[in-house]
């Protein structure tokens, strides 16, 4: 491309990062790092009754999370904050007067009583919801008059009628939209001096030569409303790509109303989701990647990513939001990152629930790798790492029945309490070949063997490796359960 590629990412602070912003903000950041362009974050804030700064601190914690980071902003060097629309109310104003002063605009004055009638005499006629563009037709007379009442007018566009507005998606090909669907002549600058989205969305752009636009698939009509000001401001439009919406697998627009806090994205931070996951995952719901060697890749790193990513190869179709889908990557993220990176995300959910002050970080670590293998979300570390804290388990009564008090599992026990001064502490395989040992001089081996001290130290049949769980444990906690387990047998 001979133009630098310039992107943008333009939320609203009016909501939390949506799952769907975050996919539109991942392709835009891989189609910038693609060309070796630059991307930007841009706050469309005008919005002064909905826009709040949490949101905004939201949606920059969501991306900083998933790796998402922007070139430039308002101030000289990084980590730069977003630009904000509200920095430059005047010159929208001005722009929008300067289409005035053309023809291509003007003030109208209607209240918003006199807007809400219009509306439902054309819901009550079964008519779609225009204005009349009956603003076009005032007099001097009636202006005046009007201002004389204290009407503070607004300013609106005018759009053309008959036309089809027509352009070359990067994604979905030719689109063509009439018009007549797009509601009149439209508003640029409300009555209190702020301008409307997408008027305001034009001259940023503009300003900020912005080479692509790459958003949802329900801006297409906004993407026409937007072609029609790019000309009147006599400048080129950027190439516009429409990503079809995500859906649940149901076939519904993910969307808060349905889905919650699922469509958020630091509620899935919260759950314990990996950034890795999320962004490999959001990168290949709709993109596929050029299949090499006669074998398509899963598993990308947002580098690798950004060096594949190209727009004509994502999908025209929905995206659909699988969960299980998400959670096989998040697993697989869990299980290959490194021990001391997945140890410290899973801190914070074991310190929720446990005194991990009892292990020392490198035993956390081996605690963490000895259970994350059977994870897909981090917070699923607590119930599996569980065992591990506190002097004695718990044991559910049909365990300590079935593999604690028989003749077999006594014996197991008690040999293995009066060997501990045996036990090579702090070596996992090591502690796995003492048990091996006290099996082979009792003659009992297999689950006959396992089971019973698993149950007695971990209160479970099934989890991490018996040597590694007995190392982790340690040798007071080994015998303070050994020795439980036997007068738990005793009652009986």
């Amino acid at each position: 491309m001979s133009t630098p590629v310039r992107v943008r990412i333009a939320p609203s602070p009016t909501g939390t990062l949506h799952l769907g912003t975050a996919r539109t903000a991942l392709y835009n950041y891989l189609f910038a790092r693609r060309h070796k362009g630059a991307f930007v974050l841009r706050l469309e804030d005008t919005d002064e009754v909905r826009s709040k700064e949490e949101h905004t601190e939201d949606i920059i914690a969501g991306l900083k999370w998933l790796g998402i980071d922007w070139d430039e902003g308002p101030d000289i060097g990084g980590p730069f904050p977003p630009y904000r629309q509200t920095q430059k109310i005047d010159h929208y104003e001005n722009i929008a007067n300067s289409l005035i002063a053309k023809g291509l605009a003007y003030l109208a004055y209607e209240t918003p009583e006199e807007l809400e009638a219009l509306r439902e005499n054309q819901k009550n006629s079964n008519q779609a919801h225009r204005y009349d563009n009956s603003g076009r037709h005032l007099t001097d007379a009636d202006a005046k008059r009007y201002e004389e009442e204290g009407r503070v007018p607004m300013i609106r566009f005018k759009v053309e009628e008959p036309r089809v507005v027509s352009w070359h998606d990067a994604i979905k090909g030719e689109i063509s939209v009439d018009t007549a669907d797009l509601g009149g002549d439209m508003v640029i600058v409300k009555s209190n001096g702020v301008a409307i989205y997408n008027f305001a969305v034009v001259v940023d752009d503009i300003d900020m030569k912005m080479t692509h636009v790459i958003r949802g698939e329900d801006h297409i009509h906004n993407t026409a409303k937007q072609i029609l000001l790019y000309e009147a401001l006599g400048h080129e439009h950027p190439v516009f790509g429409h990503a079809a919406l995500i859906q649940d697998t149901e076939h519904r627009k993910l969307s808060k109303r349905l889905h919650g806090e699922s469509v958020h994205i630091d509620n899935y931070r919260l759950l314990g989701y990996m950034p890795e996951a999320m962004v490999n995952y959001l990168a290949q719901m709709s993109w596929t990647p050029q299949i090499e060697n006669g074998e398509a890749k899963e598993i990308f790193t947002l580098v690798e990513a950004s060096e594949l990513f190209d727009l004509e190869r994502v999908s025209k179709s929905a995206a659909v939001f699988d969960i299980q889908r998400l959670n096989w990557f998040n697993g697989h993220y869990i299980r290959s990152l490194p021990l001391n990176v997945v140890t410290a995300r899973a801190l914070p959910f074991l310190q929720k629930e446990f005194n991990t002050n009892e292990y020392s970080l490198d035993e956390l670590e081996k605690m963490v790798d000895s259970v994350r293998s059977g994870l897909s979300l981090l917070n699923e570390v607590t119930e599996a790492a569980r065992f591990y804290f506190g002097d004695v388990c718990a044991i559910p009564e049909e365990l300590k029945k079935e593999h604690l008090c028989t003749d077999g599992a006594k014996k197991i026990l008690s040999k293995s309490l009066a060997d501990l001064k045996e036990m090579p502490w702090g070596d996992g395989p090591a502690c796995k070949k003492f048990v091996d040992k006290v099996g082979k001089e009792l003659s009992i081996k297999g689950k006959d063997l396992y089971w019973p001290l698993r149950v007695a130290l971990s209160g479970s049949t099934h989890g991490p490796d018996m040597g590694a769980m007995i190392a982790i444990l340690g040798e007071k906690r080994v015998k303070a359960r050994l020795e439980s387990a036997l007068n738990l047998c005793s009652q009986v």
